[in-house]
């Protein structure tokens, strides 16, 4: 129609009721360096969601919105498989206070694993619960309350003395050694009640990651093996994953901040997201 009638291609569509930009629509861009990073990132940390993907991606310049983010995220396959998850003792859920300082509470707990021929190992996790930093994960086929004991006043040389630990009732943590560690150095230690894990939520939501991200991910051929990823792992959660609590800060940013600044609160972490959850606290 173009070449015959000699009109212009605006009317030609419209004596055919054609919208114009049908016709000129151009093709949208690929995104061929953005679908490669995501794709980078997703293969080495398998259980990040498209939020986290989206902070490390930001990390490298690449900036985009949440709408935009999800579609290249699911136009790749990439959403994490949901596990299937255990069932919970009923109790209540009331939130934890959330400690105003480092120092002021730590938690801990053990989680287990196996190695080798089905041979079981734990692991001690204490965690600083303000800035959300794994202080230290001990790796051993046996751990008592006199291991516990010496691990706590190393930790205790390199971050000072806690006000308050927490931690359920198993036989390490109500040792006589355990006991008389915490009357000698004056640190209150709280047990929850029995069966009620979540009355310890800030250790419960880190073992679930660690079990998430790195138990449920890696086999281990010997303790040796273990400790070593554990390290690996421990530096990543405290040094370069973001963490939504902290306003996608890492534990490691969150602690400078409370040091430069002793007026600042945990609340203030996260309020300084602004409007934009891919932009959150990365500036410290």
């Amino acid at each position: 129609m173009l070449r015959d009638y000699e009109v212009s291609q605006h009317r030609a569509c419209g004596l055919i009721g054609v919208d114009p930009k049908t016709v000129r629509r151009e093709r949208p861009p690929d995104h061929s360096a953005i679908r490669d990073a995501m794709k980078e990132v997703a293969g080495k940390r398998r259980r990040f969601g498209y939020r986290r993907i989206g902070i490390m991606l930001e990390r490298q310049g690449m900036i985009m919105n949440h709408k935009k983010l999800y579609r290249l995220y699911r136009e790749e396959g990439l959403s994490v498989r949901r596990r299937r998850g255990r069932k919970r003792a009923r109790g209540s859920r009331t939130p934890m206070p959330v400690p105003l300082a480092p120092g002021a509470r730590w938690s801990m707990d053990f989680v287990s694993d196996t190695f080798g021929a089905s041979r079981k190992f734990r692991i001690l996790a204490i965690n600083d619960d303000c800035c959300r930093e794994n202080l230290c994960l001990i790796a051993d086929t046996s751990i008592s309350g006199a291991r516990v004991a010496r691990e706590l006043d190393t930790l205790v040389r390199l971050y000072g003395k806690p006000a308050c630990i927490v931690s359920d009732n198993g036989t390490e943590f109500t040792s006589r050694a355990i006991l008389e560690w915490a009357a000698r150095n004056q640190i209150e230690w709280h047990y929850i009640d029995p069966g009620k894990p979540q009355q310890n939520g800030f250790i419960e939501s880190f073992n679930g990651s660690l079990r998430d991200e790195l138990l449920n991910e890696e086999l281990f051929d010997s303790l040796a093996d273990a400790r070593r990823k554990l390290a690996i792992w421990r530096y990543d959660y405290n040094h370069v994953r973001p963490h939504s609590s902290l306003g996608n800060r890492t534990p490691a940013q969150a602690r400078r901040a409370f040091e430069q600044d002793e007026t600042i609160t945990p609340d203030a972490l996260v309020q300084a997201q602004g409007t934009s959850y891919l932009t959150a606290g990365l500036s410290l």
